[in-house]
């Protein structure tokens, strides 16, 4: 079969009569290339395979360039051509000397056996698979392919411009790497000069400089999609982390929350409304976040958002939305704000065992309950009445008593003041839990505040740049899976190379992708030397470790002057108005 886009004058015809002009045409266009490409050899002679047909199917990016910068089929048409040869279903065939035609890499154009149309389409994604090094045959290679990311869109049906430039799996490439970066290469603008060198490099239709056409295309992107592509990214590798990485041998998740701010636009203050200390027109709209990250592997595996402020919109009401996404065995650690019976509760429902700071408000007496040593005890907490947003066949669930482990302990550095923590957790078994154990445990939940720094500072999520909620929901969620699969990439280089996960700088992964991001995509490599470039590459990224600076004290002052402008303290229009000269 021969797709694409023919002349006008085909419009009238009939469709076998078309067909038979286009395969026509096709060997035609074959048979000169070929015998050009390998002067007169038996594959020039094209005709029809008895298992299989000719196919030219005209695409967007197939087409190489020469080193003159031009293709041998762009004086015909604007769109290049894959050469294939098809056949029965699982069947793929490529002649040999068409083989040899294919290796001239710099001869005009580039051949490539595809077993059914939809195999061709998911191979469109290869770009985004390819930069961030996975790979067949490395660690955590099947975690983001080219055939999960077309299934996941395909599933949304978010399966879009099969005929323009701006494709589903070339726009989400283009927004990953805009949400990768900061500063001017953050904008729109640059993620469509991205667009424009990556189709001159390929052969592509290469688009205007105009931002239109490819923001129409971001919201095009179904954010069930992202979001799916994001948190199985995020199952997945914790699934595969190395025991090694585990607290004795169980997945510790950290759960913690943020806020972040959007452009102040009407649409985003009525979903988002800003802080109601804030007179109208000169906040924010912002929102609050609930995350949940793996200790073990630092992604993400479960989000959610809501209002800054109202009902039911405080991280306890945000965590119990995410309790379904943990797994039975896992343990959760959080700060006091997560130490309620109501929550500890519904967490030992899932089978999840918590361990979290006691609640200020919460009185603790060692001399009650059973002793397990210093500092060390069990006790009963009681059910408390029922609070207003729990409903009454749930309240009727929840046990009436449950047994906690109390323990405090002393954190010494010198030249500082000793800071007491009291810690209670679910973990009541003292001989396999020792109280050094649930410190220690504790201890690991500061990570989850540099988890979040990174999203917020390195990848710019304090403040998105999306003027709806549609639109911020979709930068929220590409963000999350630029972070995840960073992540991924980052475990792989671990994994590779004997060391922690966490070991690895974020900042320094995310700035070794995107060193390579233009060649990896555009750059066609054969499959071993690729293979050898992304493990010499992973090899790199492992030497990026995260410093361990025990004791560290860096005082919260600012040396470098900014500019001293005074803060707004009305809107711009009302300010403008009162101090613009009249004319």
């Amino acid at each position: 079969m021969v797709t694409g886009e023919r002349p006008d004058s085909f419009a009238d015809r009939e469709p076998k009569q078309q067909a038979a002009l286009r395969i026509e045409v096709a060997v035609v266009e074959l048979h000169a290339v070929v015998q050009q490409e390998v002067g007169g050899e038996r594959g020039a002679d094209l005709g029809t395979d008895p298992n299989g047909t000719v196919a030219a199917f005209f695409s967007e990016s197939a087409c190489n360039v020469d080193r003159a910068g031009n293709s041998p089929f762009q004086k015909k048409r604007p769109a290049a051509i894959d050469i294939v040869m098809t056949g029965p279903p699982g069947l793929s065939l490529l002649w040999p000397s068409l083989v040899a035609a294919a290796n001239k890499h710099q001869g005009g154009f580039i051949m490539r056996p595809i077993q059914h149309p939809a195999t061709n389409r998911s191979a469109e994604f290869r770009k985004v698979v390819d930069v961030f090094l996975s790979q067949p045959g490395l660690p955590f290679g099947g975690v983001l392919s080219a055939e999960r990311i077309q299934r996941v869109f395909e599933k949304h049906n978010s399966l879009f411009g099969r005929r323009a430039i701006y494709t589903t799996a070339l726009t989400l490439w283009a927004f990953l790497g805009q949400v990768l970066r900061d500063g001017k290469l953050a904008s729109c603008q640059s993620a469509v000069a991205d667009v424009v060198v990556y189709q001159q490099l390929t052969g592509g239709r290469v688009p205007t400089s105009d931002t239109g056409d490819y923001c129409k295309a971001r919201m095009s992107l179904a954010v069930e999609a992202l979001k799916d592509l994001a948190l199985e990214a995020a199952a997945e590798v914790e699934e595969q982390a190395s025991p090694e990485w585990l607290w004795k041998g169980r997945h510790v998740k950290l759960v913690d929350g943020f806020t972040f701010t959007m452009p102040d636009t009407a649409e985003n203050q009525a979903e988002y409304p800003q802080q109601k200390g804030q007179k109208p027109g000169i906040g924010f709209p912002i929102a609050r976040v609930c995350a949940i990250v793996s200790l073990a592997t630092a992604c993400v595996t479960a989000l959610t958002l809501g209002k800054y402020a109202g009902k039911e919109t405080g991280e306890n009401a945000l965590l119990r939305q995410l309790i379904d996404t943990l797994s039975p065995g896992d343990v959760l650690v959080g700060d006091r704000y997560y130490c309620s019976f109501m929550m500890i509760a519904l967490l030992l429902g899932q089978g999840v065992d918590v361990c979290a700071r006691m609640h200020q408000r919460r009185h603790v007496d060692f001399r009650r309950g059973k002793r397990l040593g210093k500092y060390d005890h069990l006790i009963v907490w009681n059910r408390p009445v029922r609070p207003a947003w729990m409903d009454e066949a749930t309240y009727d669930s929840i046990p009436e008593s449950i047994t906690m482990r109390e323990i405090r302990f002393h954190i010494i550095e010198p030249g500082r003041r000793t800071e007491v923590l009291t810690v209670a957790t679910t973990l009541i078994d003292a001989e396999t839990y020792t109280k050094e154990d649930i410190a220690g445990l504790y201890g690991y939940r500061w990570n989850s505040e540099l988890d979040i720094r990174s999203i917020k500072t390195s990848l710019n999520l304090d403040h998105v740049r999306c003027k709806s909620p549609a639109m911020v929901h979709r930068e929220l969620w590409t963000t999350l899976l630029g972070y995840n699969l960073i992540r991924t990439t980052a475990a792989a280089a671990a994994l590779l190379h004997n060391c922690q996960a966490r070991e690895i700088s974020f900042t320094a992964t995310c700035q070794m992708l995107l060193a390579g991001w233009m060649p990896q995509s555009a750059l066609a490599m054969p499959v071993e030397e690729l293979r050898n470039y992304c493990s010499c590459l992973l090899f790199r990224i492992s030497q990026c470790r995260v410093g361990h600076r025990p004791g560290r004290i860096e005082p919260r002052v600012l040396k470098r002057r900014r500019h001293g402008y005074p803060l707004m303290k009305e809107p711009r229009r009302v300010f403008k108005a009162k101090h613009q000269p009249s004319m």
